[in-house]
């Protein structure tokens, strides 16, 4: 008999609205309390500037490694429940501010392309704050369609532009 929790997903997460690091938080624990996710890889929390819209704060990121029973479709409800459980609001500014942002950037090696729901995140190789935290994690990852390592990902983009610094949190209590 199969694991139920048969899938690997890498989940970014990101705040730059009220507490950020507490919104955080709570998005990882609601990833941990849903039936059929189990939280089992936490990356370094990551303080990085707003990318695209930059009127904005400041964000909080990192990516937990998740095991999942969820088919990507149903993966991408819970989020977006918890998301609003945290208090995130729609917004008519795409990439503006938000309490909680949780987006699935891999699903085992899958390549999805919906309406909703574009895997590997369509962005996530031009992201340091979305690379660096998946290469804390596992710099060996493969991104399903480019065919790289996320390591060597990371390496080609330049530091100077998407400045990160690393902070202090600790989340290890909401992993198994």
């Amino acid at each position: 008999m199969r694991n139920q929790m048969e899938h690997t997903a890498y989940i970014s997460i990101g705040s730059n609205m009220g507490d950020k690091i507490a919104n955080c938080r709570n998005g990882i624990a609601g990833l941990a309390q849903t039936e059929g996710i189990a939280v089992v890889r936490l990356a370094s929390c990551y303080r990085t500037a707003p990318v695209d819209y930059l009127e904005q704060d400041w964000f909080i990121n990192t990516v937990v490694k998740i095991k999942t029973s969820l088919p990507p479709t149903q993966l991408l409800r819970e989020l977006k429940a918890i998301e609003t459980n945290v208090g995130r609001k729609p917004s008519p500014v795409r990439f503006g501010p938000r309490i909680l942002d949780l987006d699935i950037v891999m699903y085992d090696d899958d390549v999805i392309e919906q309406k909703n729901l574009i895997v590997p995140h369509p962005r996530m190789h031009e992201r340091r704050f979305v690379l660096q935290p998946v290469c804390d994690i596992n710099p060996d990852a493969l991104h399903p369609v480019l065919g790289m390592k996320i390591a060597d990902l990371l390496a080609l983009l330049d530091g100077n532009q998407q400045p990160i610094e690393e902070i202090p949190c600790d989340f290890s209590s909401l992993s198994r």
